[in-house]
């Protein structure tokens, strides 16, 4: 399986995210934990120049992403990625550091929903999003 090959974005509309990763496994097994997702694994192929795990199904549409094998940022110096939770962040703060990641915010309100920053063990900064 390879890469979705299209997307519906319109100019200056998020439609990639990529997270790196020291250990693929383990930011999988984080990240489903957290998320209660299931994750997809890709294989390095021709179209494909490393193994990547996916965030959703290539038949679902939004924005795509994945973990790749990569550095991630040193703390305060790279991006934040914000992902959606269905889950109440309340439910979701304990996982977080169960799963060995660090809740690093109080959970904050802004008019379209709230969100709590947090680290995955790589250190990436994520924001975890309630939409309203």
């Amino acid at each position: 399986m390879s890469a979705p090959t299209e997307t519906k974005s319109k100019t200056g509309e998020a439609c990639w995210f990529e997270i790196p990763s020291t250990d693929l496994d383990r930011s999988q097994k984080f990240y489903e934990a957290v998320l209660g997702i299931k994750m997809m694994k890709t294989e390095k192929s021709d179209d494909q120049p490393n193994d990547v795990v996916w965030f959703k199904s290539f038949d679902s549409e939004g924005v795509f992403g994945h973990i790749y094998p990569g550095k991630p940022a040193k703390e305060g110096e790279g991006n934040t990625i914000h992902l959606t939770s269905e889950d109440k962040l309340e439910d979701v703060m304990p996982r977080v550091e169960t799963a060995g990641g660090k809740v690093v915010s109080p959970v904050i309100p802004i008019p379209a929903g709230r969100f709590v920053y947090i680290t995955d063990p790589d250190g990436n900064s994520i924001g975890l999003f309630n939409v309203n």
